[in-house]
């Protein structure tokens, strides 16, 4: 995958999406220094200093864009937690796709369709994510939820570009083979590093909150709960409060 450093920007999603026509398929572009990103449900991403990772995946399907890139942000889970993994911490899934070391986030994901036309094609799909490798405690301490950082949790400085690296060459890997096969590729994989199976949960998905026991997941990544009323819901999305 080819990878293009931006010194600063303001959101690597919105800077691809600026510039898909001049940028090939699987294109990785990143930054240190991102002033205006955002995250799920239009919440904004919090900026934790330029020691860490800000970046975009773009990707450019030939055809119409099927159930399985949906999941695309899931694999993306794997791949990242996979590279973590690496440093000897264990983060667990917070479903769909925020990623936690002892329930607190160090990394976050966004996709978003690009162009998305009638007859199903578009002219891309770019996938956001964030990673706090190098931040102190007092920034982490700023932001409205709990957070921490890979250096925290190992006792020492990451190297970013290694990192990256990493990521690049495990999203490359399987990505072909995700596309060809879909989530059951990385199902099994996903619910042993996920945080909630089996537990009691609330999530929000519009203005409506559903509460109850998560039993698992769909062989498409949906969120399988039954309910308070005993009834099994199936959520495509949602956000877990």
């Amino acid at each position: 995958m080819k990878t293009l450093y931006l010194e600063s920007v303001d959101s690597t999603n919105k800077w691809v999406k600026d510039h898909i026509g001049k940028l090939d398929d699987m294109t990785l572009v990143y930054t240190y220094n991102q002033t205006n990103g955002r995250g799920r449900l239009n919440r904004i991403w919090n900026y934790t200093g330029k020691d860490n990772i800000y970046a975009s995946i773009l990707l450019k399907p030939s055809g119409a864009i099927g159930e399985v890139y949906s999941n695309l942000t899931q694999y993306l889970c794997i791949v990242l937690i996979n590279t973590l993994e690496e440093y000897n911490i264990f983060p667990k899934i917070k479903w769909p796709n925020d990623i936690l070391v002892n329930g607190k986030k160090i990394s976050g994901i966004l996709a978003e369709s690009i162009g998305l036309k009638s007859n199903g094609t578009a002219d891309g799909i770019v996938i956001g994510f964030g990673v706090n490798l190098n931040t102190t405690t007092e920034v982490l301490n700023k932001i409205n939820q709990p957070a921490t950082s890979l250096n925290i949790e190992i006792g020492k400085t990451v190297d970013k570009e290694l990192f990256l690296k990493k990521v690049n060459d495990k999203f490359c890997l399987m990505y072909h083979r995700f596309i060809d096969e879909g989530f059951l590729l990385i199902r099994e994989e996903y619910l042993q590093k996920s945080a909630f199976i089996n537990s009691n949960i609330s999530v929000k998905v519009f203005d409506k909150i559903i509460s109850g026991r998560v039993t698992g997941l769909t062989d498409d990544g949906a969120l399988k709960i039954v309910d308070n009323n005993n009834k099994e819901q199936i959520l495509l999305i949602g956000d877990i409060l």
